[in-house]
């Protein structure tokens, strides 16, 4: 399961960055890496986003752990 949330969190990170090049350069970097694959690589980035929710319950309880 921790290789799972480290893939979720990189790929996560990855588009992240990739939102600042379109927002600042009007560049997206997947979409020049990977053509039109591009649509397969933006989905599996949501598949992590969603996955990511499950963080908050884990933040939440870290916080109320102090």
């Amino acid at each position: 399961m921790k290789i799972l949330n480290i893939v979720a969190l990189a790929l996560l990170i990855i588009g992240g960055v990739n939102w600042l090049l379109i927002g600042l350069f009007e560049y997206d970097l997947v979409a020049g890496i990977f053509g039109k694959a591009s649509r397969v690589i933006f989905t599996i980035v949501g598949i992590c986003a969603l996955y990511a929710l499950k963080f908050f319950n884990d933040v939440g309880s870290e916080e109320s752990a102090r």
